[in-house]
């Protein structure tokens, strides 16, 4: 099944439980702090989007995932966002001071068109002047080299009690774009398979797509510390401003 860990039940609370809070959050809360009403593009199952109403943002969670939704809108807090099935076409005219793509969803858009519609969509949501920020792997970083199952094995607890033993695969990898499958392995013996594509864009890639929507590049980052493009983490950390 296509992108099976955020549409089918069993998966989506397995990805829930290994997607914890963690430093990449803390970056994209910086990132808009001065931001009130803020969008989570992709939202999932709601970690992010539920810090941010925390904080004090007023905060809207889209993500096309119907079970990752029902997983965020079960969370305590959740009465504080505003939770929306679909994609950014659904999104209104100038409604949101700054927007993020979190947890390499912008990879998730693999065809160029489908990339470009959903800046379109984002420029005419964000106000002028409002930040556009997300996350990238950096091609050159080459990461899924290390999506293998010698390297990718792990076991992780669930909350229920029971186990489960998960590794990744790549079938191919073709002009920037993976073609990968995760592996599920349960402790009552049980079996799953998620697949999925992933377009890996250069930085100038991002930089010509964000200028073509209307945006301008304020920074790229490639370290969740704000190190410079290049750092160990592999990433592309873009943020951007809405003319």
């Amino acid at each position: 099944m296509r992108q099976a860990e955020f549409n089918d039940p069993r998966l989506v609370s397995v990805y829930d439980a290994e997607a914890l809070w963690d430093f990449s959050d803390d970056y994209f809360c910086a990132v808009v702090a001065g931001a009130f009403r803020v969008l989570d593009l992709g939202c999932g199952t709601g970690r992010l989007a539920l810090g941010l109403a925390a904080a004090g943002h007023q905060v809207t969670g889209v993500d096309p995932a119907r079970a990752s939704l029902d997983a965020a809108r079960a969370k305590p807090g959740a009465e504080a966002v505003r939770w929306i099935e679909g994609t950014s076409t659904v999104l209104p005219t100038d409604a949101f001071d700054a927007a993020v793509l979190t947890s390499h969803v912008a990879q998730f858009l693999v065809d160029d068109l489908d990339w470009s519609s959903t800046l379109d969509d984002l420029h005419r949501a964000i106000v002028p002047g409002g930040r556009l920020a997300f996350d990238a792997r950096n091609p050159r970083d080459r990461a899924w080299l290390r999506w293998n199952p010698r390297d990718s094995r792990r076991l992780l607890a669930l909350p229920d009690g029971s186990a489960v033993e998960m590794w990744s695969e790549v079938d191919r990898e073709l002009d920037g774009v993976v073609d990968f499958a995760m592996h599920y392995r349960f402790s009552d013996g049980t079996t799953a398979i998620s697949t999925a594509m992933l377009r890996f864009r250069t930085e100038q890639q991002l930089r010509d797509t964000l200028t073509r929507s209307g945006f301008s590049v304020e920074q790229v980052y490639g370290g969740w510390g704000r190190e410079p493009v290049g750092h160990p983490d592999g990433e592309l950390l873009v943020v951007a401003v809405r003319h």
